[in-house]
């Protein structure tokens, strides 16, 4: 039997019950919405707390002195790299590179008469386009200068819960690279928010000159933070800066904690992928069981007129196709819609952002479109659907018509 005249047999008994259709194309359809909408989601945050991450805590790559350890945030002369400007120079030379700047971190401790946070203290060069995040995030005051000896920035969460507006006093206590305490009085010069809680809890920025005078460690930096302007260009960058006694780290290796939960995440992704196709495919093969059972005399007659097993067995899923396909579109338009949404709008999660740790979450976390994933979850869907159709399909074209013209 030619396709086409199947085709018309098939659109013409879809029509038959167009309720049930309907509502089988419908579940089709919110189905796959679903899956677009979860996994653009989930696209979504890591991308964005892996960029955010990159440009405010690690950068695409770091050097830093071999057995430098930043859980410590040691000030020991031994694990600070000596003469960082030249360094820097030495890597904001190198092709691909955006810009390069040194930082020197210090744990500290900020206070008010009736409060005090323990935070992390970020020295840096307040000149270099490596901080053009924080530019770009104040929000109050203004962005502190290379000579300031006594300004300091915090983010407006912090400034908030100290009770600190912009011109206020904070006293900042830090252990220098003697190991003594040393205390400085400091007047908060600008609020910046850049919408990560977890770095705006806990950053308090210094020009570099001023947080090396505090720590004792003139001339010296934690580490050189580079950023690139692609980031496919990171292992050519990283290994022109390897060198004896250097620890030079990518931003791989930076966010390691983050790729590996996410990628242990992704089998659990992956399990509610599947749930959600046999939840769809049980509904488009039960349709189709209807479907064959209401038209059981129907097939015999189309038996006896000499149509063959196969070409029923291709009529069922063909309309199984057509339901899939009709329900498909419907889902794509309705999924992209909804990826589209919450790319612009997001999900707002509030304080619960906090608690992410090293994990640079948004206060509000949004999806992003991933076509190649969209593609593959549709495919994926129409074939389950086609697996799921075979049964009713194999049932339909093993009938013998005696018996299917004697069903009642």
């Amino acid at each position: 039997m030619a396709f086409g005249k199947l085709w018309v047999l098939a659109f013409r008994d879809l029509r038959r019950n167009r309720r049930r259709s309907l509502l089988t194309m419908i579940a089709v359809a919110l189905g796959l919405a679903l899956l677009m909408v979860m996994n653009g989601y989930i696209a979504g945050v890591v991308e964005e707390s892996l960029q955010n991450n990159i440009r405010l805590n690690t950068g695409h790559v770091q050097v830093r002195v071999a057995g430098y350890n930043d859980e410590e945030l040691s000030l020991r002369r031994s694990d600070l790299i000596a003469n960082p400007e030249q360094l820097a120079a030495e890597a904001a030379a190198l092709p691909g590179v955006r810009a390069a700047a040194p930082v020197l971190w210090a744990g500290a401790i900020v206070a008010t008469p009736g409060d005090s946070v323990r935070l992390r203290v970020y020295g840096i060069d307040t000149a270099s386009p490596v901080y053009d995040p924080i530019r770009d995030a104040l929000v109050a005051g203004a962005f502190i200068a290379p000579d300031d000896r006594d300004g300091i920035m915090i983010g407006r969460r912090l400034a908030d819960s100290l009770g600190v507006p912009v011109g206020g006093k904070v006293s900042l206590t830090v252990v220098d690279a003697d190991g003594q305490p040393e205390e400085g009085i400091f007047t908060v010069r600008g609020l910046f928010a850049t919408g990560i809680p977890s770095y705006d809890d806990s950053a308090a920025l210094l020009p570099l000159a001023k947080a090396q005078a505090l720590a004792h460690a003139s001339r010296q930096a934690s580490a050189i933070f580079v950023v690139l302007d692609r980031q496919a260009d990171t292992p050519a960058v990283a290994a022109a800066l390897r060198a004896p006694g250097r620890d030079v780290r990518t931003w791989e290796d930076l966010n390691r904690l983050l790729l590996d939960t996410m990628q242990t995440g992704m089998a659990f992704y992956i399990i509610l992928d599947g749930i959600v196709m046999l939840i769809v495919a049980v509904i488009l093969a039960n349709t189709l069981l209807m479907s064959v059972f209401e038209r059981i005399r129907e097939m015999g007659i189309l038996s006896a007129l000499g149509m063959k097993g196969r070409h029923l067995m291709g009529l069922f899923l063909l309309e199984a196709a057509l339901l899939g396909t009709a329900g498909m579109a419907l889902g794509a338009a309705l999924g992209l819609g909804g990826v589209g949404y919450l790319s612009v709008v997001g999900i707002p999660i509030g304080d619960m952002a906090s608690s992410a740790g090293n994990v640079a979450l948004a206060s509000t976390l949004h999806a992003r479109f991933v076509p190649e994933t969209f593609a593959g979850l549709a495919v994926a869907m129409l074939a389950v659907m086609l697996v799921a159709a075979l049964y009713p399909a194999w049932y339909a074209a093993r009938l013998e018509p005696v018996e299917a013209l004697r069903a009642s």
